[in-house]
């Protein structure tokens, strides 16, 4: 994998999972909890999202072959969708789904739910690995890296976690929206190339 195809994977699962936005709803879901507990939950969680995203980059397009839905078709509906959550993270939505997520009933542990699925390893996240793996040409080396691209974002993802509190306090509520709304930008353009992609995929638009 070239450095600057890494940089994209990496970009791309960061600003989808964001590890940013999730630290405050990680404080929120283990408010109370000594530091122990919240290690635990943190180590949990990010094993069980590790485990999902691993599973749909590895089995997600032979999935796709099953059910008779071609790579070029899943990228444009992956694009789609990682667009609206684009505009979800510019217009704060997808920050309120996911406190009214935390709101919600739940178990006294939240590692598995709401915090692995869907919090850490949502649907754009899984889409997202289908798409990065199901790129045309992909090796066994490519997938690996992808993979390891994962495992980075998710090592990101728990450092967040363990630093949770005290980066709330740093960066406080007008600092997390402000780079929210940036990540969602980029995840904008990611989001239009992906779509683009798969229309070239389909010989609508040319290969430049």
């Amino acid at each position: 994998m070239e450095l600057s195809v890494a940089i994209t994977a990496f970009v791309t699962l960061f600003v989808v999972i964001d590890p940013i936005g999730l630290a405050p709803l990680f404080v929120a879901l283990t408010s109370g909890m000594d530091f122990r507990n919240r290690l635990r939950i943190a180590i949990r969680s990010c094993l069980v999202a590790i485990f999902l995203l691993t599973l749909f980059g590895l089995a997600g397009e032979a999935l796709l072959d099953f059910i008779g839905i071609s790579m070029a078709a899943f990228r444009i509906s992956g694009g789609v969708l990682l667009f609206v959550t684009a505009l979800d993270m510019l217009f704060e939505r997808r920050t309120q789904r996911r406190e009214d997520q935390v709101d919600g009933p739940g178990d006294e542990d939240p590692s598995v739910f709401p915090l692995a699925t869907p919090l850490i390893a949502g649907p754009g996240a899984l889409a997202t690995m289908i798409l990065l793996t199901g790129t045309p040409g992909a090796d066994f080396t490519y997938v690996a890296a992808v993979h390891g691209v994962m495992l980075s974002v998710l090592a990101v993802v728990f450092g967040m976690f363990l630093m949770a509190g005290l980066m709330e306090r740093v960066i406080g509520d007008t600092g997390i929206k402000v780079i929210t709304r940036l990540m969602g930008m980029l995840l904008a353009a990611l989001s239009v190339q992906f779509v683009l992609d798969g229309l070239r995929e389909f010989g609508v638009v040319a290969s430049t």
